[in-house]
């Protein structure tokens, strides 16, 4: 029978340094690239002045309800690098439009807003070259049809290969 002695390693103050190191330097490595990555993406801003917005948000109401019982329906097509809106009435019959602006916001990152105008085409659709890249959009058009506001149609919307889904 042979005796083999084994060494025992210590846990020597050394080892607990580089343990206590090791653990912090995580830690501070991780809270650093978070907040990196928070301080340059979406800013978190809904509204400039949430006091002034609470004082609107009655009179929007107010417009939003009148706008919707007037029964029009926009229809928002984007397709083959072409933004299209037409706008028609309760009764499927074309809305003459004067102008058309839409605003393409994207949920998280401001820097990828884009707005564009429409212009004129046929059969009161309003047109426009512009290809969102893919991913969720918020979609705020403005359409002028001659009444005291502008016909707002604020739509989330999902693009895919350059078309909506």
């Amino acid at each position: 029978m042979s005796a083999r002695s084994q060494k025992s390693r210590e846990f020597t103050g050394r080892h607990m340094l580089l343990t206590i190191l090791g653990f912090f330097g995580v830690v501070i490595g991780v809270n650093v690239t978070m907040a990196t990555l928070a301080s340059t993406s979406w800013t978190g801003l809904v509204v400039e002045n949430t006091y002034v917005a609470s004082q609107q948000f009655n009179e929007k109401a107010k417009e939003g309800r009148a706008q919707a019982a007037l029964g029009w329906t926009g229809k928002l097509t984007i397709a083959s690098g072409t933004v299209r809106y037409a706008l028609s009435d309760a009764a499927g019959k074309s809305v003459p439009l004067h102008g058309v602006k839409v605003l393409f916001r994207h949920p998280a990152y401001e820097t990828e807003d884009k707005a564009i105008t429409l212009a004129s085409g046929p059969e009161q659709a309003f047109s426009a070259r512009h290809t969102p890249r893919d991913g969720v959009w918020i979609v705020e058009i403005d359409a002028d049809a001659g009444l005291a506001e502008p016909y707002r149609d604020v739509r989330r919307i999902m693009i895919s290969k350059g078309a909506i889904q």
